[in-house]
């Protein structure tokens, strides 16, 4: 798969919201856009117009390092910005080889990884992939995510529940901002793989299928979660405020462990100890899905 037109998409992005007044360049006459010429973009870089063209209209193979710093800097990148320009400059070699396929094939969850989710019982976790595929989840974190989990829609796809479960936009007390950072870790994934059949496919389905999708795709926003505190309104306990912590293993797999946890003494501690009450009772059995929605409220 051909990245050209991820990067032309990526770099005309960033140079639309950049004024001459912020890169502080002198402006003469009417301006037919609003942003920055490319001309302008490749003085600041200091390369030349038709090189800057080149890479603008997708071309990144054999760019230098020091040539995607000061295009970085041109265009005023922040940090995942600049780590994407890399992630679309390497897809633009050669394609991938032994480690990318084998980065693929250990996308199983270990088990014992798998028991060090289902060791905390207090405590919602998960493995995710790199799609944002749920692949293991202790009892609590099934309670906690139980919609996602009994709508065979999903697939216990984080994105998919976000964009086609009506539900979530409750569920997720900032859905808009949850939804954007989910597009943005997708984006950030198709930079690093683009030869990633599956994710293609899936950003494909997204796209068809969710209007609210599409449009954040063509924003180009790239996202690194880093958010430390999750805000959700579960159809059982109501209202949760919850710290978020995200480990990523120590291998190619791509694979992330995510734990959710309430300060001692709030109230988010006590709806989740009701939630793993109801779990014990009425939650689905290990490895197995829900098919339906929860029960009643919990009093």
């Amino acid at each position: 798969m051909d990245n050209r037109d991820a990067v032309s998409a990526f770099l005309r992005s960033r140079r639309d919201k950049i004024t001459p007044e912020q890169a502080g360049l002198p402006t003469y006459g009417q301006r037919r856009v609003s942003g920055l010429r490319r001309g302008e973009v490749a003085t600041l870089a200091g390369v030349s117009v038709e090189y800057y063209t080149r890479l603008e209209r997708g071309n990144l193979k054999g760019v230098s390092d020091s040539v995607l710093d000061a295009l970085a800097q041109a265009l005023r990148l922040d940090d995942t910005e600049r780590m994407y320009l890399r992630d679309l400059a390497r897809a633009a070699g050669p394609p991938p080889g032994t480690r990318a396929r084998q980065r693929a094939a250990r996308q199983a969850v270990r088990p014992s990884v798998t028991r060090i989710v289902e060791g905390m019982p207090e405590l919602p976790a998960y493995v995710m992939n790199n799609r944002l595929d749920t692949l293991a989840a202790n009892p609590l974190g099934r309670a906690l995510y139980s919609e996602m989990f009994a709508d065979p829609i999903c697939g216990t796809n984080v994105a998919r529940f976000a964009f086609f479960n009506p539900g979530a936009r409750r569920f997720y007390t900032d859905w808009e901002r949850m939804a954007r950072f989910a597009v943005g870790a997708l984006r950030i994934e198709a930079g690093k793989s683009p030869h990633d059949r599956k994710l293609t496919n899936l950003i494909g389905e997204l796209s068809t299928r969710s209007d609210a999708f599409r449009v954040m795709w063509g924003s180009q926003d790239v996202h690194v979660f880093r958010d430390t505190t999750k805000r959700l309104n579960h159809p059982l306990v109501g209202d949760l405020e919850l710290d978020q912590e995200t480990m990523s293993l120590p291998d190619e797999s791509g694979l992330s462990v995510i734990v959710y946890s309430a300060p001692p003494g709030s109230a988010a501690e006590d709806s989740l100890k009701l939630l793993a009450n109801w779990s014990a009772t009425n939650g689905p059995q290990r490895g197995a899905r829900s098919t339906g929605r929860p029960s009643p409220p919990l009093s």
